[in-house]
């Protein structure tokens, strides 16, 4: 594709030689932390692409989820070059007439999304887009750059590339205000790596998985010592040489900043296109559906930067303008009427379709037709059983694809009139069931030790400094011990737990105090029940009190521990701790 780079420095500003070549390894973006008030939303960018690689301890507790009611086909080991194989398949078949399917028996090519050859639909997306983020205002929305200075790109994709990792599943409201105080106290990427980690950390306090804000701290100080403050333009260099930068992180700077036409697939993206493709299937466990999304989402955006419009521009507003259907239109339960591209959804179309009362004629379904990469809901492979029993005979695949072809359904009669508002309620209903919904990870429960050692001579208290690696890595926190699985927690055993606890870290545990309180905290995986324990150190008399302790430890002011890097669950036990003083 012949396209433009406005967003390249200006000419008398040579740019220094791209080094970098392609990259090899896994994407290691981080994903969340929720708070027990705060959970993943559609508001939120959630990247399955970019996983947080941080261990998680052993599971305890398990709550029972609910089981959706589907039939699961057998799995089959990820194969690289047979997903290959089925994209093709799917990218190269002739583009489908658009019929909708009822009953969901089908070849894969039926997922080439409608969406690819409609620049009607596209108009339709980015206009919508265009007004809707005039509404929703969010200080990295910004015009693009088109002959910018190399101060002024290496600014722009700093700020996008800062708001893209806040994003990762957390609230945009919450990112605004993180995101502007960010900006406020390291407006350029060479402010921030004169930063220290510790301050990068504390600043991060509340959005959760804090290696995301290492991995930030570290990729500015490279990015300033070896590419002379500006981010790479490509996805490949991007991912091979800044760290915690993943696939979708990489395409978002790269088409926003750079003009590049580089898919920007994120959660809400992912559920966009499953609708739009009528693909049922997993969109986080089954990579075969995960490539085939992305594919989709590369060939879209591509054909979209391709059309008449700015140079440069286009993709990263087609990018945000799917991303933000996502957000507020195309959510997982959707407002289908207010849709700006429901003329290319093949969930619409099956939804619309089912509620006109149209029939498929089905096929037996032991006839190998079926989509490999959907999931049959039970009641659908009920009736389209039902159905292939009354045939009296087998037919040949060739006929049962010819079958498919000349379908009886009249769904282009259909889609051309205003749905009544019962038929919309069968269409929303209908999309909701895409993408395929799994069940939920079992949150396990913990309980923990939080013990406040508080010195009577100088009101100091001994904090200690989590392991560089996993949950809350790094951080400092009050000395905590987690009880153990088969633990029967009361206050009088959590009392004498407290006591063996503390005196392997000080003389005399004769200062306890009793139990504060619990404070309850909700991680992604994981519902914590902190028991917070006081001690009061009486070390008057100047003996010494607390025993030999590792460089991980040690006692600071009320004042330090405001400003000290902590969690935020930690944060909260603080308060409780504050109160009994005040």
């Amino acid at each position: 594709m012949a396209h433009r780079k406005s967003a390249r420095i200006a000419a008398q500003e040579p740019k220094p030689p791209n080094p970098y070549g392609p990259h090899n390894g896994d994407s290691d973006d981080a994903a969340g932390l929720m708070s027990a008030s705060q959970s993943s939303s559609p508001d939120s960018a959630s990247s399955a692409s970019d996983p947080d690689p941080e261990p998680r301890p052993a599971k305890r507790r398990k709550v029972t989820k609910h089981t959706p009611n589907t039939t699961t086909r057998s799995p089959t080991k990820y194969s690289k070059s047979n997903s290959l194989l089925l994209v093709q398949s799917i990218f190269t078949s002739a583009p489908h007439d658009g019929r909708a399917l009822p009953l969901r028996l089908h070849p894969p090519s039926y997922h080439q999304p409608l969406l690819l050859s409609s620049p009607s639909a596209q108009a339709s997306l980015l206009k919508w887009f265009q007004k809707e983020q005039t509404a929703r205002l969010m200080p990295w929305r910004k015009p693009f750059l088109t002959n910018p200075s190399r101060a002024d790109l290496s600014r722009r994709a700093y700020e996008v590339w800062i708001s893209e990792i806040m994003l990762q599943q957390t609230r945009v409201a919450t990112v605004i205000a993180y995101w502007n105080k960010w900006m406020t106290k390291w407006p350029t990427i060479e402010d921030l790596a004169q930063a220290t980690e510790e301050e990068v950390v504390n600043m991060w306090t509340g959005l959760g998985y804090y290696s995301r804000a290492r991995r930030i701290h570290a990729g500015a100080q490279k990015v300033v010592t070896e590419m002379q403050g500006l981010l790479p333009d490509t996805v490949e260099g991007l991912m091979k040489h800044v760290p915690g930068v993943g696939r979708y992180t990489a395409g978002a700077i790269s088409a926003i900043v750079f003009g590049e036409a580089e898919p920007m697939v994120d959660g809400n993206v992912m559920r966009v296109l499953s609708r739009q493709m009528g693909l049922m299937g997993d969109v986080k466990g089954d990579k075969r559906v995960v490539d085939v999304l992305w594919e989709a989402a590369d060939r879209l955006v591509k054909v979209v930067a391709e059309a008449d419009g700015e140079e440069g521009e286009k993709p990263g507003l087609w990018g945000q303008a799917l991303m933000e259907l996502g957000s507020t239109i195309c959510t997982p339960k959707p407002q289908c009427g207010k849709c700006p591209v429901t003329e290319s959804c093949m969930a619409y179309a099956e939804g619309l379709a089912l509620a006109s009362g149209l029939k498929q004629a089905v096929p037996d379904i032991e006839d190998g037709i079926a989509c490999v990469l959907c999931e049959l809901v039970e009641e659908d492979a009920m009736e389209a059983s039902s159905q292939a029993t009354e045939k009296k005979g087998r037919q040949q695949t060739s006929k049962l694809f010819d079958a498919f072809q000349a379908s009886s359904m009249k769904e282009k009669d259909v889609a051309s009139r205003t749905p009544s508002s019962q038929e919309l309620n069968t269409i929303i209903s209908h999309a909701q069931r895409f993408p395929l919904k799994k069940p939920k990870k079992q949150v396990r429960e913990e309980e923990a030790l939080v013990c406040a050692i508080r010195r009577v001579s100088d009101g100091q208290y001994l904090i200690s400094r989590r392991p560089d690696k996993g949950l809350l890595a790094g951080l400092w926190e009050f000395p905590s011990y987690i009880l153990p699985a088969s633990n029967d927690s009361t206050t009088k055993s959590r009392k004498k737990q407290a006591l063996d606890y503390a005196s392997g870290l000080v003389e005399s545990t004769d200062g306890y105090r009793g139990e504060l309180g619990t404070v309850p905290w909700l991680f992604s995986h994981l519902r914590l029940a902190m028991h917070v324990q006081l001690f009061e150190l009486d070390d008057s008399d100047r003996s010494p009190r607390t025993l030999p302790l590792e460089s991980n430890y040690r006692w600071v002011s009320s004042d330090e521990i405001e400003s000290e890097s902590m969690g935020t669950g930690m944060k909260k036990c603080w308060s409780l701790i504050k109160a009994t003083r005040e």
